[in-house]
């Protein structure tokens, strides 16, 4: 019995050591690591304003198209135009992988860019908006209409409103979900590979490709997402608990 842990053990060690230390292989799991974090921030940030242009475009439509029908035919036909694009969008972010996106975006729309990490940035930010969009929508949507006349009895235009009144709460209501959208966000960028970038994923899958050992570099990739999914999954309940503390 001790023999047969022992040589586990020592097993184990030559195979950490053949994929991780040997030509410092561990590096490139480094590098994947800040590619991947690059990647997710950037296109978190590009999904955040997406989604409130559309959100804002969408939510507006719904709530004063009779009005603005009313007044101004033609401010509505424009309004309605908008809300078509937008709606369009949303179909066809949402209908498509995001695999595909990202290498249309790679090897159709922006084929003078060389470098894959700033089309990756794009492409993942242009899908992560289609999301964000909804997240936001429903989050405006949700705001009681009462709010929404209290600011226009305080002498605020529409988009003063929108900026002082509901914006704020609304993004109260949504983040919980917003973060979870950043956790999907993160998970989705390990395909980010297929356009060149060593991402985690590809480092891992790198160091199979050297080593010819599947096991160790991919069960190293799973555990470096799990400990990010793990901690943004703690820190959302942790802000899910202290949103719910300032209610009461």
């Amino acid at each position: 019995m001790l023999n047969s842990l022992n040589k586990f053990f020592a097993d184990f060690a030559d195979e950490f050591k053949l994929n991780f230390i040997d030509g410092g292989r561990w590096k490139w799991l480094l590098d994947g690591i800040v590619a991947t974090l690059e990647i997710t921030a950037v296109a978190l940030i590009i999904g955040i304003v997406i989604g409130i242009i559309i959100a804002g475009v969408r939510s507006s439509f719904d709530k004063t198209k009779d009005d603005v029908k009313a007044k101004d035919p033609f401010l509505y036909a424009l309004f309605s135009i908008a809300n078509f694009i937008c709606k369009l969008y949303l179909t066809v972010i949402r209908g498509t992988p995001v695999v595909v996106q990202l290498l249309i975006c790679y090897f159709v729309i922006f084929t003078k860019i060389y470098d894959g990490l700033p089309v990756a940035m794009i492409a993942f930010g242009l899908n992560s908006g289609a999301y964000v969009a909804e997240i936001f929508r429903s989050g405006i949507m949700s705001i009681d209409a009462g709010q929404f006349e209290a600011g226009r009895s305080l002498g605020f235009n529409y988009i003063q409103t929108m900026r002082y009144v509901i914006v704020p709460q609304m993004f109260k209501v949504v983040l919980p979900t917003l973060c979870n959208e950043f956790i999907v966000l993160i998970k989705e960028t390990s395909i980010a590979g297929y356009v060149g970038i060593m991402d985690l994923a590809k480092a891992g899958d790198l160091i199979r490709g050297r080593t010819f050992s599947a096991f160790m570099p991919l069960l190293a990739v799973a555990v470096i997402y799990l400990v990010f999914v793990v901690i943004l999954t703690w820190l959302v309940g942790k802000l899910e608990r202290r949103l719910r503390g300032n209610e009461r």
